[in-house]
């Protein structure tokens, strides 16, 4: 089988480099051509699929709003997750091939049937399925016939327990009867569920109330420290967009990873020893930040993410919260959760980003019960009132239970 994220597999970043309407480079060498006018780039397309619901939780995001990326001309959003795909889908056939004995001949074997998991943001739906099975066709991975045998969808948050209770180094605070969360925080989404544990041997869980998910992740920290340093660069050499584009990627590889609120200074190291300006804070090459700037950038997203687990724990208790992710690694958001949540009796443990939990899900399946969303059906047994149900006394009964 394949497991694939929504966004990205290992990590992979969401970018794809368009040249006349055709795809060229993807990930971390699409990144490259961010600045290059002959390329016109698809990047954080994701956003552009999440539904309504998900889409008002932008403007909490803070007073930086994201910056619009249009799509390529003439490249539909359906066509851009079919290149990425595609893409991804050859990555992981070449892998195989190269890193199995008997690769080849496995492969050829085995291909047409597998079944392929998408790992999809819990507030996704029927539509957003809809456009990944669609792309999932033109991409040439599964035919129309077939795709809706071989394609299964799984929420993020369910990936993310089963990657957490098998990478645990045990699990025997898991009891019959505790209930637990886990979050998911990765680029632009935060996933979270909470679990009641059914059974201990063999062991199984069911959700104890309905997902959440909210539009937040380490993409939004990455907009406002551009906010940040245009504000803080206003006037210097260092404030052209390639400048601060290059400031803020080395920001994301560096600075952000270990950033966890206690230093008073921080730096991103963007130049050679020949860029100084010290008026800007620019002393060889590297960009002195106070901890103070750092923190506004982290602000509006921890408190997004912050509200969603207060509203997910507001009519129940979790003894533990388990915090996976690519964002979920941040020392900063990680002490910022201890900080709040251990304080009500709430142990906050981190997992490694869930690389692997969509191929042990679709193994052990441990989760039994699932809590609706949204309430289907209409309304009967209503509560009858003279002034409004004149002619239909004859259809009056008493429910005695």
């Amino acid at each position: 089988m394949i497991a694939l994220r929504a966004n990205c597999i290992l990590q992979i970043p969401t970018i794809v480099a368009y040249q006349d309407g055709e795809a060229k480079y993807f990930g971390a060498e699409a990144r490259e051509f961010l600045e290059d006018d002959d390329y016109e780039i698809a990047r954080w397309f994701k956003l552009r699929l999440h539904p309504k619901s998900m889409k008002a939780d932008q403007v909490a995001i803070g007073p930086y709003e994201l910056e619009k990326h249009s799509l390529p001309d003439g490249v539909s959003l359906v066509q851009v997750y079919a290149d990425f795909i595609r893409y991804i889908h050859g990555a992981t056939r070449n892998f195989f091939i190269n890193n199995t004995p008997n690769g080849q001949r496995t492969w050829s074997r085995l291909s047409d049937q597998m079944p392929i998991v998408f790992c999809t943001p819990n507030g996704w739906d029927l539509r957003q399925h809809e456009v990944l099975s669609e792309a999932s066709i033109r991409a040439g991975i599964v035919v129309e016939g077939d795709a809706e045998d071989r394609l299964w969808f799984l929420t993020e948050g369910e990936a993310s327990v089963h990657y957490a209770l098998a990478h645990t180094k045990t699990v025997n605070w898991l009891n019959q009867g505790t209930v637990f969360a886990v979050m998911d925080v990765g680029g632009s989404t935060v996933d979270s569920t909470l679990y009641r544990c059914q059974s201990r041997a063999p062991l199984v869980l069911e959700e104890a109330c309905a997902s959440a998910c909210v539009q937040a992740g380490g993409i939004f920290v990455d907009q406002s420290i551009r906010e940040v340093l245009k504000r803080k660069l206003n006037g210097s050499e260092y404030s052209d967009p390639e400048s601060i584009s290059l400031m803020i990627r080395q920001f994301e590889r560096q600075t952000k990873r270990a950033f966890d609120g206690s230093q008073t200074t921080n730096q991103i190291r963007f130049g050679s020893t020949k860029d100084n300006d010290k008026k800007y804070d620019i002393v060889k090459g590297k960009l002195t930040l106070s901890c103070e700037e750092v923190e506004e950038a982290y602000l509006a997203v921890i408190c997004n993410i912050v509200d969603s687990c207060n509203t997910l724990l507001a009519n129940q208790k979790a003894e533990y919260l388990i915090l996976v992710g690519g964002f979920g690694e941040s020392p900063y958001l990680r002490n910022h959760l201890k900080c709040i949540f251990e304080g009500r009796g709430t142990e906050v443990v981190t997992v490694e980003e869930p690389s692997d939990g969509a191929v042990i899900w679709y193994l052990t399946e441990l989760v039994e019960g699932r809590a609706a969303r949204f309430d289907y059906g209409i309304i009967h047994g209503v509560i009858y009132d003279a002034r409004l149900h004149s002619g239909y006394e004859d259809k009056c009964f008493v429910d005695r239970e």
